[in-house]
């Protein structure tokens, strides 16, 4: 199974336009709003990058409960391996949004890429994000991971962030060069069980499938505490995208937005997840879910960038307002 959660992406700031866009988005859109959205459409077809994982469930939501169709958007999803394939589909015009994690993405941005940002899809909660240990590891405290490797899907990205966020306010610092080895999310257990790396930093549903199929044993929750609450990850277009479609952006986030509502209710999740990923429904009902937030917070989305750059993530602050307008929602 793929099941792959970081994404490279980033896009500077947000023209008038499209800060007009997301007020309107924000509003949840009154009677003449609604109207106005399936006529007036830039585009009416989309094709979106997407990923085989419990963070964008709202777009397949959307999809499948018409809210796209309702606002006079077909929708397409493409597959992507990685968040890295979205970025130069996004430039190329191949796509025309993407999900992705907003660390890689903010670091795209430092780096040059146009990030708009236009709907949040994905926060941390307890479980969702934990340091995992194999059953008869002599591993028992994060104290005693220093000196040990442990596997994370991408180094220097969302995986070793939350660790680092999580063990250093514990008195616990990690190297980054040599503490941190890149694993799949799927091989983290097999990893584990064979002994080659001393702990994993796993996202669901690896971790409960490690906890059932080799006893591995949780040690850190990086969902609480100092991560808790922390957001993953969003939709986000380029910033010539956004100028040119103003009205296709709106549409297509009022969609979302109903979407992440109906995410409220966890069987919501449980049903569409195995109609977009290798996650079967019993397995579904076991995961430790996530927060998906129903409006876009500036001041939220701020933090990802602060701590990056407390954790040596980013050279130079970044504004995440100029990303997504002059409206927070």
């Amino acid at each position: 199974m793929r099941f792959l959660r970081t994404h490279r992406t980033v896009t500077p700031a947000i023209a008038t336009i499209a800060a007009l866009a997301l007020t309107i988005t924000a509003c949840g859109g009154s009677d003449s709003e609604e109207s106005s959205s399936s006529s007036g459409l830039e585009k009416t077809k989309l094709t979106v990058g997407m990923l085989p994982i419990q963070d964008a469930a709202q777009l397949k939501v959307a999809i499948d409960k018409g809210y796209f169709e309702a606002e006079g958007l077909t929708v397409e999803m493409q597959m992507l391996g990685g968040g890295a394939e979205a970025v130069p589909k996004l430039q190329s015009g191949n796509i025309d949004l993407a999900i992705g994690a907003w660390v890689p993405f903010f670091q795209a941005k430092a780096g040059g890429f146009p990030l708009h940002i236009v709907a949040d899809a994905f926060q941390t909660a307890s479980g969702t994000h934990q340091i995992i240990v194999a059953k008869d590891s002599p591993i028992q405290t994060v104290q005693d991971l220093v000196g040990k490797k442990m596997a994370v899907n991408v180094k220097h990205n969302l995986a070793t962030l939350l660790v680092q966020g999580t063990l250093q306010p514990q008195g616990v610092k990690l190297d980054e060069d040599s503490s941190f080895v890149a694993v799949p999310f799927p091989n983290m257990q097999a990893a584990l069980k064979n002994g080659s790396v001393d702990a994993a930093q796993c996202v669901e549903p690896f971790c409960t499938g490690a906890q059932q199929a080799i006893g591995a044993r949780m040690i850190a929750d990086l969902g609480v505490g100092p991560m808790g609450d922390f957001p993953v990850g969003g939709w986000v277009s380029t910033e010539k995208w956004s100028k040119e479609n103003p009205n296709t952006e709106a549409a297509f986030k009022r969609a979302i937005i109903k979407a992440q509502q109906d995410l409220a209710d966890p069987q919501v999740l449980v049903e569409v997840l195995p109609t977009y990923t290798q996650i079967d429904a019993k397995t579904a009902a076991t995961l430790k879910r996530g927060v998906y937030p129903t409006s876009l917070d500036v001041d939220r989305l701020q933090r990802v960038a602060d701590v990056m750059q407390q954790y040596g993530y980013l050279d130079k602050p970044i504004d995440v307002k100029t990303l997504v307008g002059s409206t927070s929602n």
